[in-house]
């Protein structure tokens, strides 16, 4: 039995399909266990025989969902954003996928008794939203129906359509609701799905909230091992505890947000600047679902009439973009190089070049735009952007100077493509001259919460501007932590400084009631604080908001764009400038990706082994660093035995300049006295990701690709000096490290329950 709900609109799409459904077992497509189209209430049974494997005669009801739960529970410990996987995009009940059905039911379940323990006989509300993605609607239809099953009224947009993963935080927080459930996989590849699960500051998870529903679903089965079987109520699909009327009116938080932006970054300077734009800005909408939100907003506004957008429907494909008929070495199968507009490949000539960009046929679709138009490109959930613009072709030796990438579009025009941390660079430059010139930028200390593989850039200009940083790991959730730190310290004493830790180990002094002025990371989201604390609706304050905005970064980057348009500048010579007047030394940043194995195989069986296989190998290149930096914070390994066992295993990398080697909460950061390098294990895939920053960019280039790519096997060297049962521990030693930052100053003050009948009509 084929599945007949989902059309595709191309030849590459139909393949997809087709090989899916090739691949998808006959007892799979039969055995539909959840059935949405029943929009009555009714129940599932969770019976023992599902927690163990199919077999067609022993077991012919098995979901294997005790091997699924292992998967689950260990990304849920080290997620950098949401717990992600793979999904059937036709049959999204197969639970030999992470992401499916059966599991955001359970997770749902287990979330909703966490949430009625800690909060017992209480108002409980939340929010549920989704972009694009296969089966996203499907997701979000179960995770409210069960919710209303356990009595939390559930806010969804009027016709569950799809909003931003930023405005689900933004209203979690503005209307104290109890937190979120939002349904995406960022600008990971179309057959991937998560759920961001969001806390009542409107945060991502840290990991130890998401144990609790962990520990929770582990309650689940021992219940069914015990009794037999666990129950499940799914209400009905107009239970009145799901709702769509607070959405409608609130115009899905546009009327909110629009307030939020126009007491931040959209003052009425950078708005009258947009408004003399003489070139349109071209919003390059990756997927569709930016343009339903975005677009309301800028109307709102009134600057609409100055940008063009591509890409308005929504489509789970992407429209084809970063999708080929074949892999990287030129084997004839269905490969996905995600949405990430800044990955970059190489050809068979071994020439690099950005997969995802040639596929949105910029060489046709921009031919008619003037030089100097800039493009902005954003995912599906509209939280990253990458900054391009086109300029002439006879700026190429200038460009290469700058460390600034472009694509040739022919006819003597290149495009210019910006990694985050340059244009992120641009940005907070130009913010910081806007309050300057409002004469704002000296009424309070300002301080950078940045994450340790950004750039090195940064550091510098913040050090020339007075701005204090603090450096966190990967992932914006902790980004928001601190944030949380230093709310709660302004909180509890408004007269005193505020100090917070690093990851690095620096305790760092933000004077009296500071502002933030950037938080961001270099895969592309950013956030700008406001001058005076943001309050929600029951008074809760925050120095910024708690994810990253694709469309606070755009009306910023707008007037930008616009004020160098007034200057005749291109964004690369603004980048020139802001080198120079700061004396930035690291002008030149890379990020490595190795990736190892083709995340788009259909097969989930070969998938899964792939993927077993890849771990492997990612954490043995990330144990080999990892320790060094374990054993050197517990005194048992020196500076001096680090360089020689680094200098003998890589003999073409000079080590000399070698300051210092730290764990960064989910990476080793190697500290030279010109670069930095960061190995990072991915903490959603089977992928290492090798960061660099620094004045030379083919050093730290060679640097990347050479450590990055490491097999991780032990050299003679590596084993004189280290301690073999420290090897063996330094993951559980690092989540203990982790751990103690984390927890250190934290604002743990628990969420209190507002009273609604003053805030909200439901």
């Amino acid at each position: 039995m084929e599945n007949i709900n989902k059309t595709a609109h191309s030849e590459l799409e139909k393949s997809l399909f087709e090989s899916v459904n090739s691949k998808t077992p006959d007892y799979i497509k039969m055995n539909k266990l959840v059935d949405l189209s029943n929009k009555n209430e009714f129940t599932f049974r969770l019976k023992k025989e599902h927690l163990e494997q199919y077999d067609a005669d022993k077991n012919p009801e098995g979901l294997n969902l005790k091997e699924w739960f292992a998967g689950y529970a260990k990304e849920a410990e080290v997620s950098t954003a949401g717990i992600r996987g793979p999904q059937n995009i036709l049959y999204p009940h197969d639970t030999r996928f992470p992401i499916n059905l059966i599991g955001i039911m359970l997770a749902t379940e287990a979330k909703a008794l966490v949430a009625n323990e800690l909060y017992p006989n209480a108002e409980l509300i939340k929010l549920a939203g989704c972009e694009v993605r296969y089966n996203s609607q499907e997701f979000l239809e179960l995770i409210a129906r069960i919710q209303a099953a356990h009595g939390i009224k559930t806010i969804v947009p009027k016709g569950r359509k799809t909003i931003p993963i930023w405005m689900a935080s933004f209203l979690a927080f503005k209307l104290d609701l109890l937190g979120g459930e939002y349904i995406t996989s960022s600008h990971g590849i179309s057959v991937k799905n998560a759920t961001k699960d969001l806390n009542s500051q409107g945060s991502q998870y840290l990991p130890e909230e998401s144990m609790l529903f962990v520990d929770k679903i582990k309650y689940i089965f021992n219940e069914v091992e015990k009794n037999g079987y666990y129950d499940i109520k799914i209400a009905a699909n107009d239970n009145p505890l799901i709702s769509e009327e607070v959405m409608t009116e609130l115009d899905d938080g546009i009327k909110l947000y629009k307030q939020y932006l126009l007491d931040g970054v959209a003052k009425d300077s950078n708005l009258n600047i947009i408004k003399g734009l003489k070139n349109n800005i071209v919003i390059e909408n990756v997927g569709g679902s930016a343009c339903r939100t975005l677009s309301r907003i800028l109307n709102k506004m009134d600057i609409d009439s100055h940008f063009v957008w591509m890409n308005m429907q929504e489509d789970p494909f992407f429209h084809g973009i970063g999708k080929y008929d074949t892999d990287p070495k030129g084997n004839k199968t269905f490969y996905d190089y995600s949405v990430d507009a800044t990955v970059l490949s190489k050809d068979k000539d071994g020439k690099p070049y950005f997969p995802v960009i040639k596929s949105l046929n910029y060489d046709e679709k921009l031919k008619d735009f003037p030089v100097g138009t800039a493009v902005f490109i954003t995912d599906p959930d509209h939280d990253r952007l990458t900054v391009c613009q086109i300029e002439s072709k006879d700026k190429t030796d200038y460009l290469k100077g700058l460390g600034v990438d472009y694509v040739d579009l022919g006819n003597d025009r290149i495009l210019t493509v910006f990694t985050a941390n340059q244009s992120f660079l641009m940005i907070m430059d130009f913010w910081a001259n806007q309050l300057k010139k409002e004469g704002l930028y000296d009424k309070h200390p300002r301080f950078m919460i940045k994450t340790t593989a950004s750039a090195r850039s940064w550091d510098e200009w913040a050090k020339k501007n007075n701005i204090n940083v603090v450096n966190v790991p990967v992932g914006f959730k902790e980004i928001a932590n601190v944030m949380k730190k230093v709310e709660k310290q302004i909180a509890d004493n408004p007269q005193k400084d505020v100090v917070v830790t690093d990851v690095l180990g620096n305790d760092i002094n933000l004077g009296v009631n500071p502002k933030l002025i950037f938080g961001g990371e270099e895969s592309g989201g950013m956030i700008i604080g406001s001058e005076e604390l943001i309050k929600s609706q029951a008074g809760r304050v925050a120095v910024a908001m708690r994810e990253k905005s694709a469309t606070e970064a755009i009306v910023v980057a707008s007037a930008l764009v616009a004020f160098l348009e007034k200057e005749n500048k291109t964004m690369s010579e603004y980048l020139d400038d802001v080198f120079k007047t700061n004396s930035i030394i690291s002008k030149f940043d890379i990020r490595e990706d190795i990736a190892y194995y083709n995340e788009s195989e259909p097969d989930i069986e070969k998938l899964k082994l792939a993927k077993k296989e890849g771990e492997a190998q990612r954490t043995k290149n990330d144990v080999f660093y990892l320790t060094m930096a374990v054993a050197k914070n517990k005194g048992k390994l020196n500076l001096e035995q680090i360089k020689e066992i680094l200098s003998d295993t890589f003999k073409e990398l000079n080590f000399d300049n070698l300051i210092d080697v730290k764990f960064v909460g989910d990476g080793t950061y190697l500290e030279f006295d010109d670069k930095f390098i960061e190995i990072r294990p991915s903490g959603t895939d089977a992928k290492t990701k090798a960061y660099g920053a620094g004045a030379n960019k083919e050093e730290i280039k060679k640097f990347a690709r050479i450590m990055g790519n490491y097999s991780g096997d032990l050299t003679e060297v590596y084993e004189k000096y280290v301690d073999m049962d420290l090897y063996k521990n330094s993951k559980e030693i690092s989540f203990e490290q982790y751990a103690i930052f984390t927890n250190k100053d934290a604002n743990n003050d628990k969420f209190v329950i507002p009273d609604y009948s003053k805030t909200l009509k439901f």
